[in-house]
């Protein structure tokens, strides 16, 4: 009895005012709901919001895209159990994961894919969920200090501008295949971004993949796809797959972490900012939450998950932060992930509108490593933060090898060694010279990085005149 007591507890939202509209000023809170009908609307605006990124994922790495929904859904609905309905959040398909599944094959250029590439990629998803995880739980036991000290900004930024960086070819041969039909994808995404002031801006990549599909349909680049689509059934249970480990395949997948990382923490501090709630205590098991939906994923055939800011744009639209709306767009995404012609779609969709999008959202994890900087204020003015960032970048953009053994490093994972290895043992070399201090010499110093770091350092700022003789 105490038991259906504490579940019914846990599935129960407080009516916020009548339950029709939200106040003037007042927003409905995570334990709060409006009605149910309205409660259902915002639930798909939700589903919606998530759509066109979540699905381009296994558009893009020709991954079941039903079987992505599926593990969406069922993530989702974990995230929200382990975090106890504190903070709202739709887990999507995380493109982190989209460099390491390309080197282990599996792409849509290699389509159609069997279940031996697949399983290579799950089991690096696998990986990166467990290592999330633990990271996770780590951080509710002890908190969050020692994640600062092994991977401070100006090394985690770097690894996740790198991660995006790499991507940059995968993104030019997929413009390249059509570039006109990417080019009006690309045109539509960004335009929609800046002049639709409502929803319709929310669900800009969504709105823009149509419009550039319509395109590419007048220059005819579906030949093909209404067989694939017809052949498709209306109902069925998604095509599940098993991981299997490859040593050289997995070490590419462990840098993904720190983007989760990243990308859950500033989720949760975004949502905090905008309920006016601390949620610090309920950081690692978020953590740990989105680890768990990414190794059952990677355990079933599904992409790696990460917490959506495209949906936090839904919540300061409609000031709606109810937990219960993203229950509601889980259960749509399920109903969805049991459409086997839903996902045919998603598999035929042209690889220009695919060139388009990712030219974007490619750019848009690259630039997040520089928010990470700039959000941090690091200061490249310190030679072992400028030599890490310099170094590692174009160790990871040029996808830089390495063999050892049977084992192949690739641009994400050496680039990631590189500026673990660059920061602190450069950090430790100057810390014991006694140099940690000392104004750099590069030649990339301008007059404006001494000023600064003499100012940093409580000297004078401008050179006292020369004395003439």
């Amino acid at each position: 009895m105490a038991t259906l007591d504490k579940l019914s507890s846990f599935f129960s939202w407080q009516v916020h005012g009548n339950g029709k509209r939200v106040g003037v000023g007042k927003a409905v809170a995570p334990d709060e709901r409006l009605s149910y009908p309205r409660t259902i609307g915002i639930g798909a605006q939700h589903v919606l919001a998530m759509m066109g990124s979540t699905l381009l994922v296994p558009a893009i790495t020709g991954m079941p895209a039903a079987t992505t929904l599926f593990f969406s859904a069922i993530g989702t609905a974990l995230f929200l159990t382990i975090t106890g309905n504190k903070v709202p959040s739709y887990l999507g398909s995380s493109f982190a994961f989209i460099a390491p599944l390309a080197a282990a094959g599996v792409t849509a250029a290699n389509a159609p894919l069997d279940a031996a590439t697949i399983g290579k990629g799950l089991g690096g998803i696998l990986l990166a969920g467990l290592l999330l995880a633990v990271v996770g739980a780590l951080v509710n036991a002890l908190g969050g200090g020692w994640i600062q000290k092994i991977m401070p900004p100006a090394v985690t930024g770097t690894i996740v501008a790198l991660i995006g960086l790499n991507l940059a070819t995968t993104a030019k041969g997929m413009w390249d295949a059509s570039p006109w039909t990417a080019l009006v994808t690309l045109a539509a995404v960004l335009l929609l971004m800046v002049i639709s002031k409502g929803f319709l801006g929310r669900i800009a990549i969504l709105a823009g993949a149509v419009i550039g599909s319509l395109f590419a349909a007048i220059r005819g680049e579906w030949k093909g796809a209404g067989d694939v689509v017809g052949a498709a059934h209306w109902f069925g249970l998604p095509a599940y797959h098993h991981p299997s480990f490859d040593g050289s395949v997995l070490v590419a997948f462990v840098p993904v972490v720190i983007v989760l990382i990243a990308e859950n923490i500033g989720h949760v501090k975004s949502v905090a900012a905008m309920t006016d709630r601390n949620l610090d205590a309920v950081t690692g098991r978020a953590l740990f939450a989105d680890g768990v939906a990414t190794t059952i994923a990677g355990l079933g055939g599904g992409s790696g998950t990460t917490t959506y800011a495209e949906n936090i744009g839904v919540m300061a639209a409609t000031r709606v932060y109810s937990t219960l709306a993203y229950w509601v767009a889980a259960a749509f995404a399920l109903v969805l992930s049991l459409v086997p012609k839903f996902g045919a779609v998603v598999s035929v969709i042209p690889v220009g509108v695919l060139g388009g999008l990712a030219t974007l959202l490619f750019g848009l994890i690259a630039v997040l490593g520089a928010r990470i900087w700039v959000q941090n204020g690091v200061n490249f003015s310190h030679p072992v933060n400028l030599v890490t960032a310099a170094v590692a970048l174009i160790v990871g953009t040029a996808n830089y090898t390495a063999h050892w053994g049977s084992m192949v490093f690739e641009g994400i994972a050496l680039g990631t060694i590189a500026a673990l290895v660059i920061y602190h043992g450069l950090s430790w070399v100057a810390k014991v010279r006694g140099t940690q201090d000392q104004l750099p010499t590069s030649p990339a110093l301008v007059e404006a990085d001494v000023v600064a770091v003499r100012a940093a350092a409580g000297k004078p700022t401008v050179k006292p005149p020369i004395k003439k003789r």
